[in-house]
């Protein structure tokens, strides 16, 4: 039996693809919030965020008739608004790593310290990451692709993906231990 929510969908699409404007503002209001997260999680800024939004939604519906329902629909909106961040973060030319003294300094000395933090706070403490790191962050760890996967999307080697993954891990424990520093010393004064 086809549940109410799929039939609603279903019909949203349909009629997305006929260009009722209604329909279309219901569905980017539907997704925007949730797709907006996403886009943040891949920018270093709010604006720039915007723009993978508005170019993301250009794109659903764009391709909207190529939607076959094999796989839910939120999933499919999602890949495209991953892809979306990828393409943009490729056109600034932003996929760069930190310089290598830096690379060298950085020390994996707590390996569960990122298990017990919240999404949020990952998410805001990898605003600093560099960008490559960022992506590569969020690729695996929060879309759950694998390595060689990632390697292929960003046009770098499986090796140069661990590593980032690996740097950015400890990067964001420092930049974690030290707010967390920070805000005891606060609460001591």
């Amino acid at each position: 039996m086809i549940s109410t929510s799929t039939l609603f969908e279903n019909q949203l699409i349909d009629n997305c693809i006929k260009g009722e404007r209604k329909s279309q503002k219901e569905l980017y209001d539907l997704y925007a919030p949730k797709m907006f997260s996403i886009c943040l999680r891949y920018s270093k800024n709010q604006m720039d965020a915007e723009d993978i939004l508005q170019e993301g939604f250009i794109k659903l519906f764009n391709n909207l008739h190529r939607f076959r329902g094999d796989g839910s629909f939120d999933g499919w909106v999602r890949r495209i608004f991953v892809n979306t961040a990828i393409e943009h973060i490729r056109r600034k030319s932003l996929n760069t790593t930190v310089g290598e003294g830096l690379e060298n300094s950085i020390v994996d000395r707590h390996e569960n310290a990122l298990d017990s933090l919240y999404e949020k706070d990952i998410i805001n403490s990898s605003m600093t990451l560099s960008d490559g790191y960022r992506t590569v962050f969020n690729l695996y760890a929060v879309e759950g692709f694998s390595h060689k996967e990632i390697a292929n999307q960003l046009g770098i080697t499986e090796s140069t993906s661990k590593s980032q993954f690996s740097r950015a891990k400890a990067l964001l424990r420092n930049i974690i231990q030290f707010k967390s520093g920070k805000k005891s010393s606060t609460l001591a004064s």
